[in-house]
């Protein structure tokens, strides 16, 4: 027995065991030399991730206390050996140094359970294998200790009891957690993630998250009950590096290697830097579970051998079913640690991108920022970021498939011999039809990328300006426009859906004609060659390892380009110029100059040279489009500066041309981030008059703001921006032209109280563009303008001294001047009054669900409404998720979508080429029992040519059922169709992230994810049932197992989609709010520059980002949950498939045994894709005239009536004006006049014909609006004045010349052709306001409504405006709403409108004599 080995004793025999030498030295050394093979890798490991400090608790007492219990035990042995040496008792030398090394190893053991609870490891995965292999070793001894019964050696009998009983105790100790270690995040965490806390076991069974999984089975999921990050996943533990990484390759890239070619900075390393060392562990798992998946096939030989040897004893097939079973369950735990390690990466490069993305956006010029537009910066975010997530988890497949081929093909050719050559070739065959593939879907992607950039860009803006595009009808223009690059799209989608065929075909081809053209080469070459079981299935197995590295190579290099496009989308963003932020100094503030600038800036200018002191009021006038905004832009560091330079001392505080509004609630947008002080903040809210518009707001200032600002006015948006100017308390504040949008006495209020030489900000510089010239004489200096030059510089009196320019252009206007400063005082109180009684709702408001009806508090103090009503308010509807099931008729529509016919065809099609697989393998099986006579075996060419045949007509079936692009082409359509068709308030409650979300995430599913997912489910749900008939025919007492095995499956398949579904659903709700932070943020960029809130803004987009990845975190761990459990069922498939073959190995053919073990492996892979499916939302009016008769309008049910009894006839060709204070309803009257609020009582007639009778466009058609906001699309000037193309040249050019565009137009290099950028902002806001005026010259239609549409031009302009409507609307009917009281004193009438009703009404003359309303407003902007 002192024999290392002796197979007689081991192998042949019917009661195995191990000679008692092998026993007492290898045994005993595996786990001695795996613990110190472990221990200077993981001690290292332990002293660089301290997780903090564990206290002492019973259970680590109970495992030291059992270590050094072990320890003694060791030793006790060694101490008896020596004993037997002092009594002459010579034994092997094994029986000292078994005992001296294990008592080492004991002892190294208690150490490491010290030191990893002094790091804070809860559950060590190290600890729990070494026990394990312990124990196992241990269990082989003690069988054979006991077989041969104490009487050998009773000492060395009871030591070794006490130790075997010791490891179990320490090995289920191993299984409990310790508990949490002190200071770590989790303790102050309301709902920390348990991953990190529960024990080994738990970790790599992902057995971690059922708790989760039991609570979305009961009820749906909810976005409190997802636990919180853990902190190596967060936005602020991430981004960072990356950042950091990035800056320090691109300072290379630009200063080392500017002379070399490769100066680009390689975005590549930087992510490899930074996610590289965690992702490496990855790797070794990845090795581990290739060098596993073939031991199926070895295994599976060894097996067919036993049941051909009839002589074998029965022990040995039972233990290769369980090596099998082991093998097999091994392989699964470690796919999927490997799995879970790259979608961990995949996510923390997600967040990185998108967060550095972000910080790139708050600092990029403004120059650069034109050459890439909003939609394709929110590509970036969505689409190109998700291509890095995808590529993580496939990057390894590079070295791993040729490594996989390699290893396959080796076996392979130990199994055949050289015939495998003849499948190597076929293989090489198909690499370049698959490569030519690849690249071609590769040029198809792009081309598709870029008409999906253009698509969502349109998108984009016809969401931002639908308001205009329903005013003008212009929605099927647009749909048009839209449906054209959807049509490219989908073009180039039927290219890659038939590529996806071949592909497909290929991939269903390939293997089997490998197998083909090896079986048919073995065969033919020599008759002695028999095709046997063994050789058969083994060598399927083998071949259907191979057919995954080499379709999934493809996958993976097209996976690969497509992630450097991305790359490179991402590296040309990331390497845009930044604003440099010197390019204005600024400097503390200190006695004497303030604002210096003398620079040559962008192309817009000459050159400025112009110093402003410290504390004085600085007005810059001129016409539109000379460059008053620009000016601004430059001292806020915007432009890009030639020379010079711009000296600006102290803060800044900006209030843009158009404001930026948050969709936050309004007390939030006032303070902007700083702290709240509230007598600062009652007093600034007082100052910009916005008490009576907080009285009206349903929850007081604590109403949530559309996104856009959409339910508050042109002029209450100005004002809140503002407010938030004021409430910063800058030392220097810029306004551009903040008094248009409002009306004169508003505009007065705001002049006294903020900007003049009274106001809150009297001791601060303020510089003010502005158009109206009766604030002057109160500015301390005024600057000129004209063609980017300052023409003139001086203070009122001096430039009027002066004679120049300004003196010529005052004197047209300036007849009014003298009357007004004694006005002032009476005027004040005046509307202090009307203040005080508070006002009707503003412009266009929707204020969403419940509101109580407004109540008004005449008290100014009570800012908030009662508790009642505080989450009434809330405006826009968040993204919700459906909660439930995915209802059938969904997938019923789906494939009403595709096409019914279609749809059955390809089911049906799909089964006939499974039948036909299943058919060619049981051929096989039938071809290798062939009796063999003579060394050959008969009928091989017949076997031959039906196996062939039956594999051909497998292949050509798969290419007709591969098509599936058509469903996505009717949804896009029906999307876009209700999305254009839905009234106002859908847009205004819904935030245009959501829309976005739809049009490019879930289109995109749609188009690329969905037919391949249903291509595989169906496959999958195929093969399965195959390999069930196949192990029901080998064996049919597998009948009694396979229905157990189909509930837990079914069981475990429901648990899992129930939340699974809702995990999803709350990732794509919470992915919208990510787009429309973002897309918030780059349309008030300036603003946030401006006020240096970037470090607030980020942080906003991390919390965002971060709320996103929590819902997808747990996603990824119940994908892993699943395929553990389901892979568990198929193990127990094969374990028992394989058993039942050994139990009845007498009755069974060798061929029928390969037949169903080798199916019974493939199960486990084809049960997982069971379940990872996505789940899939004509010449009237010839007059003109218009009655309103007892008109009314709201804008929800349940809130109160914005206009009410309004009775009114206009007759055709009059010219009405319209005023009444901001929020009187004079908006509300347009709006109903075209239908975009419907009528609540009452009716409005147009020549004879009641409004509400005749279609949406009909209406719309023939009514012009020139609108409060001028929105232009992008695209040619062309296309934005006639979208339609109805009109020729010669009329475009006419009513442009008439706008007083002709000058400028036809200096543009492109003329008509012009491109217009995103929102129209490369032209000024006057010249926007003035292509509008030329649109309704070119639509002429009987009436026209002007709404303030001259608030943004300067006041030469605007007599021009005026003057063109004289002559060309003669005799249509005008109606124009004003805040400049002098365009309407020669109207024919004017209706003054106050809380929703006409209180006056008549010529302007006669209502002055009235001396009411009209007369108090005429007179604060000095008319009288």
């Amino acid at each position: 027995s002192l024999l290392l080995c002796d197979w007689n004793l081991t192998w042949h025999t019917e009661n195995p065991d191990f000679t008692l030498c092998f026993q007492n030295t290898v045994l005993v050394w595996i786990p001695c030399i795996y613990l110190w093979v472990c221990f200077p890798v993981y001690f290292l490991y332990l002293r660089y991730h301290d997780r903090g400090y564990i206290q002492m608790s019973n259970l680590n007492k109970a495992k030291t206390a059992l270590g050094l219990i072990l320890w003694i035990v060791c030793w006790a042995d060694l101490f008896y050996s020596f004993w037997e040496r002092s009594q002459n008792i010579f034994r092997a030398p094994f029986f000292l140094i078994g005992p001296t090394v294990l008592g080492i190893t004991m002892l190294l053991a208690t150490f490491l359970i010290q030191y990893e609870r002094i790091k804070g490891v809860q559950s060590s995965g190290v600890m729990m294998i070494f026990w394990l292999i312990s124990l196992t070793c241990a269990a082989v001894v003690f069988r054979s200790k006991i077989k041969y019964g104490a009487e050998v050696d009773a000492f060395r009998y009871a030591t070794f009891c006490i130790y075997f009983i010791l490891l179990l105790v320490q090995l289920i100790l191993c299984c409990f957690p310790e508990r949490p270690p002190l200071f770590s995040e989790t303790v102050n965490d309301s709902n920390p993630c348990p991953e990190f806390s529960t024990s080994f076991l738990s970790r790599i069974t992902f057995w971690w998250i059922t708790g989760l999984m039991i609570q979305g089975y009961r009820r749906p999921l909810e976005a409190k009950d997802l636990w919180s990050l853990n902190k190596e996943d967060k936005s602020e533990e991430i981004v960072p590096g990356l950042a950091r990484n990035w800056a320090k390759e691109w300072a290379e890239a630009l200063i080392i290697k500017p002379s070399q070619k490769s100066s680009e900075a390689s975005l590549f390393k930087v992510l490899y830097k930074t996610f590289g060392p965690y992702f490496l562990m990855s790797f070794l798992f990845k090795a581990a579970h290739d060098l596993l998946m073939f031991a199926g096939p070895e295994i599976l030989k060894l097996l067919i051998h036993f049941v051909n040897n009839k002589a074998a004893p029965n022990w040995q097939g039972y233990f290769y079913t369980g090596l099998l079973f082991v093998c097999a369950c091994l392989q699964t735990l470690i796919l999927h640690q490997y799995f879970h390690i790259c979608f961990v990466t995949g996510m923390r490069l997600k967040t990185a991108i998108v967060g550095v993305i972000y910080r790139k956006a708050l600092v990029i010029t403004n120059s650069a920022r034109k050459t890439s537009t909003v939609g394709e910066i929110v590509n970036l975010m969505s689409v190109d970021a998700q291509r890095f997530m995808d590529l993580a988890t496939y990057i390894n497949m590079i070295w791993s498939a040729p490594f996989q081929v390699i290893l396959a093909l080796y076996l392979l050719w130990q199994n055949l011999g050289p015939s495998v050559l003849a499948g190597v070739a076929v293989m090489i065959l198909l690499v370049p039809i698959n490569a030519v593939m690849a690249m071609k879907t590769k040029t198809y992607q792009v081309a598709q990328m870029k008409s999906k950039d253009n698509r969502i860009k349109l998108m984009n803006e016809i969401l931002n300006g639908i308001k205009v595009l329903k005013l003008y009808a212009w929605e099927l223009a647009f749909r048009e426009k839209v449906l054209e690059i959807r049509q490219k799209e989908l073009k180039v989608l039927k290219k890659s859906a038939y590529l996806a065929a071949m592909a497909t075909f290929t991939w269903v081809c390939a293997p089997f004609l490998v197998a083909l053209s090896t079986f048919a080469v073995y065969v033919t070459i020599d008759k002695n060659n028999i095709l046997d079981a063994q050789k058969a299935f083994v060598s399927l197995a083998l071949f259907n390892i191979l057919r995954f590295p080499l379709n999934m190579l493809p996958m993976v290099i097209s996976s690969i380009v497509e992630a450097s496009v991305s790359l490179k989308r991402l590296r040309v963003f990331l390497s845009h110029e930044e604003l440099d932020p010197d390019s204005i100094i600024r400097s503390p503030i200190t006695a004497g100059e303030f604002l210096f600038l003398k620079a040559e800036l962008c192309a817009l200018y000459f050159s400025i040279n112009f110093t402003v002191p410290e504390g004085s009021l600085v007005a810059v006038v001129g016409q539109v489009g000379c460059g008053k905004s620009s000016l601004l832009s430059a001292l806020l560091g915007e432009m890009d500066k030639k020379e010079g330079y711009v000296v600006v001392k102290g803060s800044v505080a900006y209030v843009p041309q158009q404001a930026w509004v948050q969709n936050a609630t309004l007390q939030d947008n006032i303070i902007f981030g700083r702290e709240m002080n509230e007598s600062r903040y009652k007093r600034v809210i007082e100052a910009c008059a916005l008490l009576p518009d907080i009285e009206i707001l349903p929850a007081g200032d604590k109403t949530e703001i559309g996104e856009k600002g959409v339910n508050m006015s042109g002029g209450q948006k100005q004002r809140v921006s503002l407010a938030r100017a004021v409430y910063c308390n800058a030392d220097v504040c810029l306004f551009d032209d903040p008094l248009s949008a409002v009306d004169a006495h508003v505009g007065k209020h705001i002049f006294e109280n903020v900007i003049g030489p009274k106001g809150i900000l009297k001791n601060k510089t303020r510089v003010l563009v502005t158009h109206a010239i009766n604030y002057l004489p109160q500015m301390d200096t005024i600057l000129v303008m004209s063609d980017g030059e300052i023409s003139e510089m001086g203070s009122y009196q001096e430039l009027l001294e002066q004679d120049g320019a300004f003196a010529e252009f005052l004197r047209t206007y300036a007849n009014t001047e003298q009357s007004m400063e004694n006005s002032g005082k009476l005027t004040y109180k005046f509307f202090w009054n009307k203040l005080m009684r508070g006002m009707q709702l503003s412009n266009s408001s929707t204020y969403s669900r419940d509101t109580g009806k407004s109540q008004h508090h005449s008290s100014t103090a009570e800012l908030q409404k009662p508790q009642a009503e505080k989450n009434s308010w809330k405006l826009t509807e968040a993204d919700t998720a459906k909660t439930g099931r995915v209802k059938a008729t969904v997938y019923w529509d789906y494939m009403k979508a595709i096409g019914l016919f279609i749809s059955f065809l390809s089911i049906f099609l799909f089964m006939c080429n499974h039948i036909a697989s299943l058919a060619s393998n049981y051929w096989l099986s039938l071809w290798t029992d062939d009796p063999v006579i003579n060394g050959t075996q008969q009928y091989t060419n017949v076997r031959l040519g039906v196996y062939g045949a039956l594999g051909i007509s497998q292949g050509l079936l798969v290419l007709i059922y591969s098509r599936g692009i058509l469903a996505s082409r009717h949804l896009h359509l029906n999307l876009l169709h209700s999305v254009l068709r839905s009234p106002m308030s859908f847009f205004e409650r819904t935030p245009s992230g959501n829309l976005v979300n739809r049009f490019s995430k879930e289109i995109d599913t749609i188009d690329s994810t969905i037919p391949p997912i249903i291509k595989m489910f169906m496959g999958s749900t195929f093969n399965v049932i195959g390999a069930c008939i196949i192990i029901l025919l080998a064996t049919p007492i597998a009948a009694v197992i396979i229905p157990p095995l189909g509930l837990i499956y079914l069981f475990v398949q429901r648990f899992y989609v129930a939340t699974s579904r809702q995990l999803k659903r709350l990732e794509s709700v919470s992915r919208s709010p990510v787009y429309s932070h973002f897309n918030e943020t780059l349309l008030g960029v300036s603003v946030i520059r401006a006020f240096e809130e970037q470090k607030r803004f980020i942080k906003q987009n991390d919390m965002k980002v971060d709320e996103n990845q929590k819902a997808y975190y747990p996603s990824i761990v119940a994908n892993r949950w699943l395929a553990v459990r389901l892979e568990y069922v198929g193990n127990c498939i094969v374990l028992f498939a394989a058993l039942f073959a050994v139990m009845a190995r007498n009755k069974l053919s060798a061929g029928l045994v390969g037949l169903s073990v080798s199916y019974s492996l493939q199960i486990t892979a084809y049960l997982n894709w069971l379940v990872l499916v996505r789940h899939i939302s004509s010449t009237w009016p010839e007059e003109g005239k218009i009655e309103f008769r007892g008109y009314g309008l709201r804008y929800r049910e349940d809130l109160d009536l914005v206009l009410k009894n309004i009775n009114v006839t206009i007759n055709g060709g009059e010219k009405i004006g319209i005023v009444g204070r901001t929020g009187a309803g004079k908006s509300s009257l347009t709006l109903g006049l075209f239908r975009i609020n419907e009528a609540a009582e009452g009716e409005i007639i147009i020549d004879g014909v009641n409004i509400a009778k005749i279609g949406l466009h009909d209406l719309r058609f023939k009514i012009t609006i020139i609108p409060q906001d001028p929105v232009l699309f992008s695209g040619s000037l062309r296309m934005n004045l006639d979208p339609f193309d109805q009109h020729s040249d010669e009329d475009i050019w006419r009513s442009l010349e008439l706008a007083h565009l002709k000058n400028f137009v036809s200096s543009l290099p492109d003329k008509l052709n012009h491109d217009c950028a995103e929102g129209g902002e490369n032209l000024s806001v006057g010249q926007r306001q003035l292509v509008c005026l030329a649109r309704a010259l070119l639509r002429k239609s009987k009436i026209l409504v002007l709404d303030e549409a001259t608030a943004a031009v300067d006041l030469e302009t605007d007599k021009l405006i005026q003057s063109t409507i004289k002559s060309q609307f003669e005799e249509c009917t005008v109606l124009t709403i004003a805040h400049r009281l002098n365009t309407i004193m020669d109207y024919t009438r004017v209706l003054v409108l106050d809380r929703g009703e006409v209180v006056e009404c008549g010529s302007p003359e006669h209502l002055l004599q009235q001396k009411g309303i009209f007369y108090s407003m005429a007179k604060d902007s000095g008319l009288v």
